[in-house]
């Protein structure tokens, strides 16, 4: 079975590369050691210290797990200079009803978040943008209904 790509700005990428090693080199080190000292405590059955550091470690080990495969698959995102919208461009979108002016960056699922700006390539108004031009009005679906919007500008 292929794995989908997930698209990481050369950022993200160093972020998630980051985490993954101070999981595997300190967390778990971590953790580790407070199963040896809650083991140290006896029965293990009522042993709530126990219990936590194994739920802790399970986590970590679920995280690890997501990290190296999103890492295994990623390609990371040129810089984008104008042009058609595709991922990793920047863009100032019109809104046609109230003509209200945002800025997004078309990004990877992993690394969206709308309150930063940062739309998912996924999304219902990403997928939208994308081979849209500086210049071109579109229209696209929401729960709401339509909305249309109009590039301003590509970046």
């Amino acid at each position: 079975m292929a794995e989908k790509k997930e698209y990481l700005t050369k950022e993200k990428y160093l972020e998630l590369q980051k985490e993954l090693l101070y999981l595997k080199r300190t967390k778990r080190r971590e953790i580790a050691d407070n199963l040896e000292y809650a083991k140290s405590m006896g029965d293990l059955a009522e042993n709530a210290e126990y219990q936590e550091a194994r739920e802790q470690q399970s986590e970590v080990e679920e995280r690890v797990e997501k990290l190296e495969l999103i890492l295994a698959h990623a390609e990371v995102l040129p810089e984008h200079h104008g042009g058609n919208i595709g991922i990793g461009a920047k863009i100032v979108l019109k809104k046609m009803t109230d003509n209200s002016e945002k800025t997004y960056h078309i990004v990877g699922s992993e690394e969206a978040d709308i309150s930063n700006g940062k739309i998912s390539i996924e999304s219902p108004l990403g997928q939208a943008l994308i081979g849209k031009k500086k210049g071109e009005t579109f229209e696209f679906s929401t729960p709401g209904g339509k909305v249309s919007y109009k590039v301003i500008d590509v970046k």
